[in-house]
């Protein structure tokens, strides 16, 4: 019995998510959604405005509860936690990476990619340490003083990035990653993202509207009218 389960939890997806359904009064946005995203994986779902794929992304990042169904990240059914031990393991296997960049304008980018690491608990000096190298392995490390008014819209989401990396989470979810960038700095930032997964092996969720964008990835889900195709 015990050799089986070991099996199951090697062989286990990093992302296993199951009949999942969430309506908005009488919208029903997503429909029974099944997807399994193995370990490393790099993957894509795409889909118009309004097609539920950000409603799904909060889900999977447990920001958002469904209506029914289940998230299995890790071998963790991640709703069956209470609410303190949900956010412990938001903070600690999952980053996320928005649009907008989400940075707080009154601190450096230095300072941005420390708050996860201290709403943690980790020490100011491994955080920093840890922090300077992500920023340094993104090419931004000269930025690390500058506050985000001061920054370009790559080097916003790079900085974005590198906070979403502090906590070495095993899971990386990214909603319209390259959505604000010009098309130079969204074919950088793919080619960011695959580089960072054969350093550090996160599995990476990215949603998007952009077809050519979306095939860059291991494998492309289609989302519409609430259902994965």
């Amino acid at each position: 019995m015990i050799y089986f389960v070991l099996l199951r939890q090697i062989f286990a997806p990093m992302i296993d998510v199951q009949k999942i359904t969430k309506s908005y009064g009488s919208l029903q946005v997503l429909k029974g959604i099944d997807l399994h995203i193995e370990k490393s994986e790099i993957v894509s779902i795409l889909g118009a405005s309004g097609a539920g794929k950000t409603t799904l992304l909060q889900i999977v990042g447990t920001l958002l509860k469904p209506d029914s169904g289940k998230v299995i990240i890790d071998g963790i059914d991640t709703f069956s936690l209470g609410e303190k031990k949900l956010s412990e393991f938001r903070n600690s296997h999952i980053g996320f990476v928005f649009q907008f960049h989400q940075l707080l304008p009154e601190f450096t980018a230095l300072e941005n990619v420390c708050i996860p690491a201290f709403i943690g608990g980790k020490s100011k000096k491994e955080t920093r340490a840890r922090a300077l190298e992500l920023l340094e392995s993104l090419n931004v490390r000269e930025r690390s003083e500058h506050k985000p008014s001061e920054l370009s819209g790559g080097e916003k989401q790079r900085v974005a990035i590198a906070r979403a990396l502090i906590n070495n989470p095993s899971v990386v979810l990214a909603d319209e990653p390259s959505g604000n960038l010009d098309s130079q700095n969204a074919r950088d930032l793919y080619k960011i993202i695959f580089d960072l997964r054969e350093n550090f092996k996160q599995t990476f969720v990215i949603v998007t509207h952009n077809e050519e964008h979306a095939r860059l990835t291991d494998r492309m889900f289609t989302i519409s009218d609430g259902e994965i195709h």
